[in-house]
């Protein structure tokens, strides 16, 4: 399709450059063509010999690239708010693991659209996802039109090394909405001689590893009680990371921790509100920072959050990091939106998604500025970490196609549906857990 968006105020995330007002061309899935409004006069004949499919009139409005939520399990929908206020390891061994148990490949298919819908309502563009069944979850994403980065949730219980390996081959390969990278549970959750089959088979192929780290301090006591050493530093010594990757949460880090995430340009990849909520801490993101460790935002999943909206994580990182550090000029709200967009993308390795330039993925979303909460506009990209909402969020792109626009959702399918679907599931997991 050609689709051309004019009358916009532009935020292409390029690095220092700021908002300007102008329009972009998508061929297909990609940008063809961003402009200033004052340089359109340079393509008049090309522009009057295009075909449009769709022409919209953005009305001043902000076009921006997508946000990239770096860390999700996004079929976790089904136990949205079954069971809050709990410690964390309560939840896990008596809720979270038995009732997984219960779920299929179909159920997770229908609970991840579920989940798709929520981001496309928070500008979310792209997913890092980790769970069960990720052919289930692949299949999702490509029928609602998300695209999808997966990882292996690899433990000592599910999956193996083998079905990792084919299915790192196959969806690398498969359709252009999926990709896959190299991932495991956690240290916690793998033995010894997994792990050491897990650095092999990233040598093999060169590949960055992502897991679960550091995210609470007992997962950090019982590791040096196990190894004498930080699961950083175990997982250093086996040499997993020898080609990058990153950590989830990241949360219990020490300065010899950071020290191996700064040598191997490793992603930190926090989630305020699953961490605040589960009371694992804050992470020390002005130390990342100030050390020159890249960040990048996730959701984690629905259950732990319990909400899939990137604007409440960017103002609870910045919050909570200013607080940690007792500094309120610690973090600066820009570096914030960057780690939600580009460095998102980069520990997603989607760089061909990370800015609006031309020859680079259409995955775009327009941002009203005419609500209340996004005046007046002093200064555009502050306002959208400490002031925006989803609400602001009036259409959501992916890879050339509009999926979500004022409040109507473009998914091949009726939510009414997907919701009663869902609604089904729930209920027969419910059901059986109490009989």
């Amino acid at each position: 399709m050609n689709i051309r968006l004019y009358n916009a105020q532009i935020l292409t995330m390029r690095k220092e450059e700021p908002v300007f007002r102008g329009e972009i061309w998508v061929k297909n899935n990609k940008i063809a063509y961003i402009t200033a409004a004052d340089k359109l006069k340079d393509r008049t004949e090309e522009f009057a010999a295009i075909s449009w499919d769709m022409e919209l009139d953005c009305r001043d409005n902000l076009l921006m690239p997508g946000f990239k939520d770096a860390h999700t399990h996004s079929a976790m929908t089904f136990l949205r708010s079954y069971v809050d206020d709990v410690p964390l390891q309560q939840w896990l061994e008596k809720y979270v693991f038995p009732m997984e148990k219960k779920l299929s490949g179909e159920d997770i298919y229908h609970l991840t659209k579920l989940a798709v819908l929520e981001y496309l309502t928070s500008g979310i563009t792209s997913i890092f996802e980790m769970y069960l069944t990720p052919d289930s979850i692949a299949q999702a994403c490509i029928d609602t039109g998300m695209r999808c980065v997966l990882t292996s949730g690899l433990n000592n219980f599910t999956s193996s090394i083998e079905q990792q390996e084919e299915e790192y081959l196959r969806w690398n390969h498969s359709d252009p909405l999926i990709s896959y990278q190299l991932g495991f549970h956690s240290e916690y959750t793998c033995s010894k001689d997994l792990l050491r089959r897990m650095s092999q088979l990233a040598h093999k192929y060169r590949a960055p590893v992502y897991t679960h780290l550091a995210e609470t301090a007992k997962e950090v006591q019982e590791c040096k009680a196990r190894y004498g050493v930080s699961p950083m530093v175990f997982l250093y010594d086996m040499g997993i990371f020898a080609f990058g990757g990153g950590g989830y949460h990241c949360v219990h880090m020490s300065a010899g921790d950071m020290n191996i995430f700064r040598q191997l340009r490793l992603y930190a990849i926090t989630n305020p509100a699953s961490n605040l909520k589960l009371a694992s801490g804050v992470a020390p993101i002005a130390e990342f920072e100030r050390r020159g460790i890249p960040v990048a935002i996730g959701t984690d999943g629905p259950a732990s959050n319990n909400c899939l909206d990137m604007f409440r994580e960017m103002f609870l990182l910045s919050g909570l990091s200013k607080v940690r550090e007792g500094d309120a000029g610690s973090l600066d709200a820009v570096k914030v939106l960057r780690m939600a967009t580009v460095d998102g993308a980069k520990a997603m390795q989607l760089s061909h998604a990370d800015v609006l330039e031309e020859g680079k993925l259409a995955d775009i979303i327009l941002i009203d500025l005419r609500q209340p909460n996004m005046q007046p506009i002093h200064n555009i990209p502050k306002n959208l970490v400490y002031s925006g909402s989803k609400s602001n969020v009036c259409m959501t792109m992916v890879n050339g196609r509009i999926l979500y626009r004022n409040g109507e959702f473009f998914v091949g399918e009726s939510v009414e549906d997907i919701y009663a679907e869902c609604d089904r599931i729930v209920k027969r997991i419910i059901n059986s857990a109490a009989e």
